[in-house]
């Protein structure tokens, strides 16, 4: 067992598909805490679809300019489209103009659907969107890598960084507003960072399964603890742990790698929901101070 290890970690495929691992299993739950915290959840599914229609016009691009490899610009494509989508589901939240459910829901079919019309204008096929969909460590280059972690490095400096002010516009905006945070500026910084962690987790997990990683985790973690930011730290080692494991299972077993993480995270999250009950029950009331609240129930930010 160890030295089949051993050989996984010395495939150059795998360091890089690990690598990548490491650092959205990091950043993905940070940008999750904050969309629980809003009750936006499936936000980053719907940047999910509109990233992928970035991804086509990517290749769209790349066809053009005869760009070998075609989709040497899907990553910076999938960006630029994220990033619009989430700028303006939150301008049109704010102004109130369309529901949020039907905002999203714009964004899930005109996204998929633009997607595969501009593949196909682009002389591919549908299929050669089925590695951005789901997730595949076969396409991730030592490229993919260096946009990786800026983009990482980004999210993490500033969902980590400004903590304390996001969490005061994600928990209650109105008092946020009155005690002289730039309410507007920070929605748009959460939209961003929605999109940068959308397109950081597209090569390893896929834009139809991130918004998972993104929430499960969190999920999870709220399972066992009553504070934002114990919230977030369990989070980020769970989706940590989960992607590494998730991948290196990859490594034996042919199946999608986004695929695998998404239902070991859902499978970790069925046992400590069934763990957590019983934990808490045979918890000191003293222990506890707040013994009826329920498990994901986020009290304070720290």
């Amino acid at each position: 067992m160890w030295n089949e290890i051993v050989d996984m970690l010395s495939t150059p495929l795998m360091q890089r598909g690990l690598l990548a691992a490491l650092m959205v299993g990091a950043v993905a739950p940070v940008m999750g805490t904050y969309l629980v915290q809003r009750k936006l959840s499936l936000l980053g599914d719907g940047i999910g679809h509109v990233a992928l229609t970035g991804v086509a016009l990517g290749w769209l691009v790349g066809s053009v300019m005869g760009l070998v490899p075609q989709d040497a610009l899907a990553i910076p494509g999938a960006v630029i489209a994220a990033v619009i989508g989430a700028v303006t589901i939150e301008v049109v939240r704010e102004r109130g103009r369309t529901s949020g459910d039907v905002a999203l829901a714009l964004l899930f079919y005109g996204g998929i659907a633009g997607g595969v019309l501009i593949i196909e204008l682009a002389g591919g096929q549908s299929s050669n969107l089925m590695a951005y969909l789901f997730g595949s460590i076969s396409v991730v280059t030592t490229a993919d890598l260096v946009v990786t972690a800026a983009l990482a490095a980004v999210v993490l400096a500033l969902g980590l960084g400004l903590r304390t002010a996001l969490f005061a516009v994600s928990q209650d905006e109105e008092f946020a507003r009155a005690s002289g945070l730039p309410v507007r500026v920070l929605n748009i910084a959460i939209a961003v960072m929605a999109a940068l962690t959308v397109t950081v987790a597209m090569r390893v997990v896929g834009l139809l399964l991130v918004s998972a990683l993104m929430i499960v985790p969190v999920a999870i973690a709220q399972l066992t603890t009553s504070s934002f930011v114990r919230t977030m730290r369990v989070a980020m080692v769970l989706g940590i742990v989960i992607c590494v494991v998730g991948l290196s299972a990859t490594y034996w077993f042919a199946a999608s790698p986004g695929a695998v993480i998404v239902v070991l995270a859902i499978a970790v999250y069925a046992l400590v929901s069934l763990a957590a009950p019983v934990v808490r029950r045979r918890r000191s009331p003293a222990r506890d101070p707040h013994p009826d609240l329920p498990s994901d129930v986020v009290l304070e930010e720290r």
